[in-house]
């Protein structure tokens, strides 16, 4: 279609596309804003809202009392652990100072050691007094720290179960919230697509061509990425169903457009060479020749073999001869590229 065009008309539509695109941008940032505020229209729910309030509330204490218990303990159990480690060390040095005396007294065998003998008894039984007490009161607080930490997975786990019933319940709800906001999104992408299909069809070459087809960008834009992404899964069934419907539209659209333009082209092949021409544009049929297929046809000629003056296929005219200077040029020129004489069509008109 370019190399029919005037310099400066390619140049301009080439801009006239650039404003297109920039109008589609444009239009495209401020649907992706309004697209992206519409989840604000729904409040978001959080997980509390579907648990009981006094029974999440007990649960917290209760697991806030046994952390704290089981906080008390551990620290209480360390204290108790170094005493008994320190009354362990304690008996064993007293138990081997009194072993050490025991041996001397036994080889010097003097009775008025006797009475020192008792005395030292007497402190060894104190010191393992002092390590078993150390040792029961670790047993007392490793017991009162393994019911804390019972206790607080018991209640952890309650509130797990609390919080699996209202997440089961809060993802029900996202779902719809899903559901609602896609709606919102196909109610203001729907009546979009309706009118850049009218505008295709009805004003895609009119004067204002260039914001047609910056709608058309837009609407397309809105529909695959600010619509399609967003289509509710449900497992896929939902994505792969409207996958297929809208294939099948689309597939049925464009056998039927086929159906429709073979039919056209049939019939336009059968009527009388002038008509055709006359339903033919200059630029269209330009823009043919230059792909060397056929103006009326559509079908691949031989352009330069300088024998074939009509479409071997629909018979159209391709090449007639100047009537001032009977240079052989195309039909379709409006003046002969030899001598600048005016073709049929053009003679007419001047006068």
């Amino acid at each position: 279609m370019t190399k029919s065009l005037r310099f400066t008309e390619k140049w301009m539509r080439r801009g006239l596309w650039i404003v297109a695109v920039v109008f589609a941008g444009f239009l495209i940032g401020l649907g992706s804003t309004v697209v992206k505020d519409l989840p604000k229209v729904e409040r978001q729910r959080s997980l509390q809202e579907y648990m009981d309030a006094s029974t999440s509330n007990r649960l917290h204490e209760a697991i806030k009392t046994a952390e704290l218990t089981e906080q008390d303990a551990r620290e209480a159990l360390e204290q108790e652990q170094l005493k008994h480690r320190t009354a362990q060390a304690d008996f064993a040095a007293a138990r081997e100072t009194f072993n050490n005396w025991l041996a001397t007294r036994k080889a010097t065998q003097l009775s008025e050691q006797d009475a020192e003998l008792i005395a030292r008894t007497k402190t060894l039984e104190n010191l393992k007094n002092k390590e078993r007490a150390a040792a029961a009161t670790m047993e007392k607080l490793e017991q009162t720290l393994l019911d804390a930490q019972q206790a607080a997975a018991r209640e952890r786990t309650k509130l797990r179960e609390l919080q699996d019933v209202a997440q089961q319940q809060l993802d029900a709800e996202n779902r719809k919230l899903e559901l609602r906001v896609f709606l919102y999104r196909l109610a203001l992408t729907l009546p979009l697509l309706a009118l850049a299909g009218w505008l295709f069809v009805k004003k895609r070459k009119s004067t204002y061509w260039p914001f047609v087809w910056g709608f058309i960008f837009f609407a397309a834009f809105t529909f695959f990425v600010e619509l399609v992404p967003y289509l509710p899964s449900y497992g896929g069934y939902v994505r792969y169903i409207v996958g297929i419907a809208i294939t099948i539209l689309i597939g049925r659209q464009a056998i039927v457009s086929l159906n429709r333009y073979l039919e056209k082209q049939k019939l336009a092949e059968q009527l009388p060479d002038s008509q055709r021409r006359e339903e033919l544009s200059y630029d269209t049929a330009l823009a043919r020749l230059s792909k060397l297929i056929c103006p009326g046809c559509e079908r691949a000629v031989d352009m330069k073999n300088p024998e074939i003056d009509f479409c071997p296929h629909c018979g159209i005219g391709l090449f007639n001869h100047c009537l001032h200077c009977n240079t052989r040029k195309s039909s379709f020129a409006h003046f002969c590229h030899a001598c600048g004489s005016a073709g049929e069509k053009n003679k007419t008109a001047l006068v």
